[in-house]
C-alpha cells in the first residue's frame, strides 16, 4: 500500500491522484449572468446532490491564479444560476466551453448553443440540455487561502426541467438520458454495466 501525504505535494500532483480516485464524477454545466448581462457557461465535475428535501446541490469552483472564476463571481453577485446535466448529445460542446474566454465574451456564443428563458430566475438555461435545474444561491463558502482553494456554492433548486424523452413514470430513464461523467485527465465515461443491491431494512 502506497501512503501519500497530500500536504507535502504540489497542487498538480494532488489533482492527478484525487481526480483519478474519485470517479466517476457527474458534470454540472453551469450558466450564470454577469453584471453586464453576459451569459457565462462552464462545466464543473466537483458537483453533487446535497439534499432532496430541501432540494440542494453543490458545485465547487476551484480558483485560478487570478482568484475566483467568472462562474463563482457571477453567482455570488446575482445569487442565481442554472445547472444542466451533461449527456452524450452535448458533451463535446460543453467541453469546449472550458476554454479561457474574457468575461466580456459568452461561451454560449462561442460554441453555438441555444439559450432558453428560465421560469423563476433571470439566468437563462441551455435548450440542448435535456435536464436542467434553476437554482438560487443558498450558501457560498469561501474555502480559499489567498489564490488557492475554491468557492463552494450550495444552490436550492426552485424549478426543474425534464425532456419528455428521458421521463418515464415519475422517474428519469437513465438509458435514454445517456449521462456523461468525468474521469481523470481528458477522459470521460458513460453508463456501463449496472447491478442491483437491495438495502437492508
Amino acid at each position: 500500500m502506497i501512503s501519500v501525504d497530500l500536504t507535502k505535494q504540489i497542487k498538480a500532483e494532488n489533482y492527478k491522484l484525487l481526480t483519478g480516485s474519485i470517479v466517476p464524477r457527474p458534470i454540472a454545466f453551469v450558466t450564470s449572468l454577469s453584471e453586464t448581462g453576459i451569459i457565462n457557461a462552464a462545466p464543473f465535475s466537483y458537483f453533487n446532490l446535497v439534499s432532496s428535501n430541501p432540494p440542494l446541490v453543490s458545485v465547487s469552483v476551484e480558483r485560478s491564479v487570478n482568484g475566483s472564476k467568472h462562474t463563482a463571481h457571477n453567482i455570488n453577485q446575482q445569487k442565481e444560476f442554472v445547472i444542466h446535466v451533461v449527456d452524450q448529445n452535448n458533451v463535446e460542446k460543453v467541453n469546449r466551453t472550458a476554454a479561457s474566454l474574457p468575461a466580456t465574451e459568452s461561451e454560449i456564443d462561442f460554441v453555438q448553443l441555444t439559450t432558453v428563458s428560465s421560469e423563476k430566475i433571470s439566468v437563462p438555461g441551455i435548450k440542448e440540455a435535456r435536464i436542467r435545474f434553476e437554482c438560487v444561491l443558498k450558501q457560498s463558502i469561501d474555502l480559499s487561502d489567498q489564490n488557492n482553494g475554491c468557492d463552494l456554492m450550495i444552490g436550492e433548486i426552485v424549478q426543474m426541467h425534464i425532456a419528455q424523452s428521458v421521463y418515464a413514470g415519475g422517474k428519469i430513464d437513465i438509458d435514454a438520458l445517456k449521462p456523461v461523467s468525468r474521469l481523470a485527465g481528458s477522459n470521460y465515461a458513460m453508463i456501463g454495466d449496472t447491478f442491483t443491491l437491495k438495502r437492508p431494512k
